[in-house]
């Protein structure tokens, strides 16, 4: 279904997950073609009510997935994974200040926190390449460059902030395809929000993204920005919760849930 250049590619959930909860530091775009991969913020329980309700406010750049009770470190999403042990890297946050990144935070774990999972880009990303749509973070060995926006988010309570981009450079000619590739894909953010112009969305230097690491455009590229995960991420920064685990950027959940194209073309989520 997918071409498999990159042994990652190849790679079975389960036996991704075990690698890292083996100590394997890596981004994960590129990992287990036709797997849809996740996003992680985990925070008190008391916040989860406000903190559901900006996803559902935000749905482009906060698809849920899956939200998990208070002291579970498990989702149906992944069979025998483990939340705390099995992304490639977590970052730890006390009062919005960012205290440590690990690989596991399993002795970090509380009985209150609530776990949410969201969709991610690096899900659509095999479709791209099997329509011929170069990425370039991939061809240049690098994660993804992420950008902090003008763009708003709808608040919720303490919950509030920019939306965060993932920028993919394409060729002029090949953006509207990606676009429709995407667009059938709302779990993974969907068709993007920008292309273009970056200072339109008050992005000011493609070479300095906030998260991420910069991708050396070819003659011809034009920057295509699509929400991103991180999104949920910033908000419960800027919220200065006590406390907070989330992924490290790029370090995404690989579920053991399998993308499908269907007759019409649409991209669908099995369950």
């Amino acid at each position: 279904m997918f071409t498999r250049q990159r042994p990652e590619a190849q790679t079975r959930p389960q036996e991704a997950r075990a690698r890292f909860r083996g100590g394997l530091v890596a981004t994960t775009s590129g990992w287990s073609h036709g797997y849809v991969q996740a996003n992680l913020v985990s925070v008190p329980s008391h916040h989860a009510i406000s903190l559901r309700r900006f996803a559902v406010r935000n749905p482009r750049a906060c698809p849920l997935l899956d939200v998990v009770a208070p002291g579970h470190y498990w989702t149906d999403l992944a069979f025998g994974a483990d939340l705390r042990r099995d992304l490639p890297a977590y970052r730890v946050w006390r009062k919005g200040e960012l205290v440590a990144e690990r690989t596991d935070v399993a002795d970090l774990w509380r009985p209150d926190l609530v776990t949410f999972l969201t969709g991610c880009t690096f899900t659509f990303e095999p479709f791209l390449e099997r329509a011929g749509i170069p990425l370039r973070h991939l061809e240049q060995g690098v994660n993804v460059p992420m950008y902090r926006t003008s763009l708003k988010c709808l608040g919720a309570r303490r919950f509030r902030g920019p939306v965060v981009v993932s920028m993919r450079p394409m060729p002029a000619a090949m953006v509207d395809h990606a676009a429709a590739v995407t667009a059938d894909m709302p779990y993974a953010h969907g068709a993007p929000v920008h292309i273009g112009r970056p200072g339109a969305i008050g992005i000011r230097d493609l070479d300095r993204p906030d998260f991420g690491d910069p991708v050396r455009l070819h003659e011809g590229d034009v920057p295509v920005f699509w929400a991103c995960g991180v999104t949920l991420q910033e908000a419960v920064v800027k919220a200065k919760l006590p406390f907070a685990i989330t992924h490290a950027p790029g370090h995404m959940l690989i579920t053991d849930r399998r993308t499908k194209t269907g007759g019409t073309g649409e991209i669908r989520l099995i369950r």
